[in-house]
């Protein structure tokens, strides 16, 4: 065993990124058979508990199958954002078709996710103006505000909206036919995108119209459990999803590019949280994120055994955090504003982070 392919001590200087992603070449191997598996596995449970929507007549239980369907539009998203990253099959084409269609459910144009997320976060993750989800404010920007400007902001990180953060900030702004402040380059397939998911989601809206009207039941109750309710409850998975990926009192985020560049932030950026029962399993691993971002070519389920590979070779390296409620609004209640001549996240008042539990 040569000396690259040893456990890198803490301390010592983390290698090449070249280097630690040679480590998980074999776990990047992808299958066609595995991407169609999965997807036509969580397109049977979406249509099914959209079905449930209707078919059942009590509310509650529409709302609960409605959430569940929101749940499941969280899972086809993970398969479309493997297929956006090119790490879903082997083959380019049909990756870009299947992410298209493994996106219509969550709405997102495919084009525009690329751009932001592939070509954005990945490539500046957690360069201040580079980078823009959940980029945090400093204290001097945070006062700069308008009123309206600060209550958002609180509202945001109070822990209680990441849904409402994504909705307007990402996808309504950035995602949904977004202006040219948001969006300045203009390309057809923006518009050919968005068009297909607008239309998508009135074929989505029409289907519940026919089963209302069919069945005799009120159109607003089935279009609220079987549209607006998975809708809302997508946006607040991935809301979370995203701020515990890259907030946390021990992840820096950067405003000097040379600085950023040499914390190697591909390791040092991302949070690998872990939960009890095996959840991570059921959102496709994507909580395994390290890995994610020292490799984007690996498949969801490779995303495991790549993400224990790179723990066992740098230890201490990487940010594991348990997952608790406790942890989760600690960290929203503590982690507001970022202090970059200091390096810490601070509260509202300016107030250095402690340590979290």
């Amino acid at each position: 065993m040569s000396a690259i392919d040893q456990p890198i001590a803490p301390g010592q200087p983390l290698p090449h990124r070249k280097i630690i992603r040679e480590w998980l070449i074999p776990l990047a191997e992808r299958t066609v058979r595995h991407a169609i598996l999965l997807m036509a596995l969580d397109f049977t449970l979406w249509f099914g508990l959209l079905a449930a929507t209707v078919y059942f007549e009590t509310w509650w239980v529409k709302l609960l199958f409605g959430l569940a369907a929101g749940f499941v539009i969280g899972r086809l998203f993970i398969i479309g954002h493997d297929g956006c990253h090119q790490s879903l099959t082997p083959y380019r084409g049909l990756n870009k078709w299947l992410g298209r269609i493994a996106f219509l459910p969550s709405l997102t144009p495919y084009s525009l996710w690329d751009v932001g997320h592939n070509v954005v976060h990945h490539g500046y993750t957690n360069l201040k103006g580079f980078d823009f989800v959940w980029a945090p404010l400093t204290q001097d920007e945070y006062q700069a505000l308008s009123p309206m400007g600060k209550l958002m902001d609180r509202l945001y990180r109070s822990g209680w909206a990441p849904g409402v953060y994504y909705m307007i900030e990402i996808w309504w702004k950035r995602m949904f036919f977004p202006s040219a402040q948001h969006m300045p380059t203009r390309r057809r397939i923006f518009l050919l995108d968005n068009l297909l998911i607008s239309g998508f989601g009135l074929l989505w809206l029409g289907t519940l119209a026919a089963a209302a009207w069919a069945t005799d039941q009120s159109l607003w109750l089935v279009w609220a459990c079987g549209f607006v309710v998975p809708f809302l409850f997508w946006c607040a998975m991935i809301g979370f999803v995203v701020y515990v990926h890259h907030t946390h009192e021990r992840v820096c985020w950067h405003n000097d590019r040379a600085a950023w560049s040499k914390a190697q932030p591909f390791v040092s950026t991302t949070v690998h949280l872990t939960f009890p029962f095996n959840i991570g399993s059921l959102i496709h691993h994507i909580m395994e994120h390290t890995a994610h971002h020292v490799d984007m070519s690996i498949p969801l389920y490779k995303l495991k055994q790549a993400q224990s590979k790179l723990e066992e070779m740098l230890p201490g390296r990487i940010i594991i955090q348990r997952f608790s409620w406790r942890w989760y609004f600690d960290t929203a209640r503590k982690c507001k504003l970022y202090d970059f001549t200091r390096q810490c996240w601070t509260d509202y008042r300016g107030r250095p982070t402690p340590a979290l539990s």
